[in-house]
């Protein structure tokens, strides 16, 4: 019963690694989507 409880635990505990470093990726595709320079090219 104690290796079932640690194992859900341990699910649990890489269950919210894995979505924070989720979250913390489309943070980051965000920013640099923000702060991508322009290409240069004709002027309209």
């Amino acid at each position: 019963m104690k290796k079932l409880f640690l194992f859900a635990l341990a699910a649990i505990g890489g269950l919210l690694v894995y979505r924070q470093i989720q979250a913390d990726r489309a943070e980051q595709d965000l920013w640099t989507e923000a702060t991508d320079s322009v290409p240069a090219g004709p002027a309209v």
